[in-house]
């Protein structure tokens, strides 16, 4: 019974899952069924070409089309990253390497905190009393590195 039902599968089944695929691209975060939706359609244009393509032949063609689309996507966006003015906005600890801070609290055996803006970091680096200033030269997960100036 489900054999039949996949039997009928035509163009237009293709098509009008690539339209719902990218009507949910638009309003969901990320870019992924957009690439799924471009495969989709492909299959679509496949079966306007060979239209005796089993449903087993379609659904090996989508899977294809999909792998081969998203890989596509990945080495045009690797060629071409998306520029912007704020590259660090999401990394957080990359936005303080280079900047200078007072020590509130010491460094001892090689951990210590410090205070920055309303947060407490957990900072690593050479062992130093309260008071010193240290540069953040690194960050390693949600730790910063930090040497003494």
């Amino acid at each position: 019974m489900l054999s039949e039902w996949f039997a009928t599968i035509d163009v237009w089944h293709w098509w009008t899952l690539a339209g719902v695929l990218i009507i949910l691209e638009l309003i969901s975060p990320g870019v992924f069924l957009l690439w799924l939706g471009i495969a989709a359609s492909l299959v679509g244009i496949l079966l306007v070409v060979m239209p005796d393509l089993s449903w087993e032949g379609q659904t090996l063609a989508f899977a294809i089309f999909s792998i081969g689309v998203i890989y596509l996507q990945y080495i045009w966006l690797s060629r071409n990253p998306i520029a912007t003015d704020r590259p660090m906005l999401n990394q957080r600890g990359q936005q303080y390497v280079g900047r200078v801070f007072t020590l509130d609290f010491p460094i001892v055996n090689g951990e210590g905190k410090i205070r920055v803006d309303d947060t407490t970091w957990k900072i690593r680096g050479e062992d130093g009393e309260a008071g010193i200033k240290v540069v953040v030269i690194g960050v390693d997960g949600t730790i910063l590195l930090v040497k003494s100036q």
